[in-house]
């Protein structure tokens, strides 16, 4: 990943995307498939709108693919382009990929010689990057989740077990299975516990053409969960942040998650 390009999903994580323009998103060609090995085609951007290339494209170094039986697979036909990058994969597998790109690192500031210095990286490297002698130091551990679900003939479970750290979506109501006019539950877990009073901000693509953002913003419930009323078929991506003090990274003061997925609603 650039060093333009990580400064910015840093940022990503750190203040809730509904205070500024910008939203990181991946876009699965489409979400159902049946057949004997379709092929999934999934752009990946930073944007001012849902879902058109026109910021910069989203880094793949941290692609994460998790296939129906729970392992990890590669994509195929990497590209990056001057708005986005792209990927395929073959489903070679019957039931749902868990698609993700996950960013885990750290942001540090600290006095050096007089001067003010910054860095951004992974929480494995942090110790080694900063200097002993730095003063006013001041570092933020930083977990973002990116992701999309596809589904090749019945839905399955096995990719979307929690792993323990970050802000994850577990389905109540499995996100390939989604349909208008009907309601969605979700429960978000923070570190593998559900997290209550998460205000969660749900927007349908197509922004490009709307006045408003027309956005549903929902809170999670003690058990971790909310729900969500499709009005319309279309593409749908779902937000949230949270903050707490519970870093393992020495000498950093908090930590900062972020969620961002996509889901497609099909018409009845």
């Amino acid at each position: 990943m650039n060093r333009l390009l990580l400064s910015f999903v840093f940022l990503l994580t750190a203040i809730p995307s509904t205070t500024y323009a910008h939203k990181v998103w991946l876009l699965p060609s489409q979400t159902v498939f049946s057949g004997p090995e379709p092929w999934l085609t999934v752009d990946a951007a930073v944007s001012n709108d849902l879902f058109y290339f026109n910021h910069f494209p989203l880094g793949l170094d941290n692609l994460v693919i998790t296939a129906p039986d729970g392992t990890h697979v590669d994509a195929e036909n990497k590209a990056k382009g001057k708005y986005r990058s792209v990927f395929d994969l073959p489903l070679t597998q019957r039931g749902t990929y868990r698609v993700a790109v996950v960013n885990d690192g750290a942001f540090a500031s600290w006095e050096e010689n007089g001067k003010r210095r910054r860095w951004r990286g992974s929480a494995a490297a942090i110790e080694s990057e900063i200097p002993a002698d730095a003063t006013n130091l001041r570092i933020t551990e930083s977990f973002g989740r990116i992701e999309t679900f596809v589904t090749n003939g019945a839905p399955s479970l096995d990719a979307l077990q929690p792993v323990g750290k970050g802000i994850e979506l577990i389905p109540v109501t499995h996100p390939n299975d989604l349909y208008s006019g009907e309601t969605a539950t979700f429960r978000f877990l923070v570190n593998g516990q559900p997290q209550k009073d998460m205000e969660i901000v749900v927007i349908q693509g197509g922004t490009r053409y709307r006045n408003s953002q027309e956005e549903i913003n929902v809170t999670t419930n003690e058990e971790g969960e909310f729900q969500v009323t499709w009005d319309d078929p279309g593409m749908y991506w779902i937000e949230t942040s949270h903050q707490d003090d519970e870093t393992k990274i020495k000498n950093a003061v908090g930590r900062r998650m972020s969620y961002a997925g996509t889901f497609e609603v099909l018409p009845q």
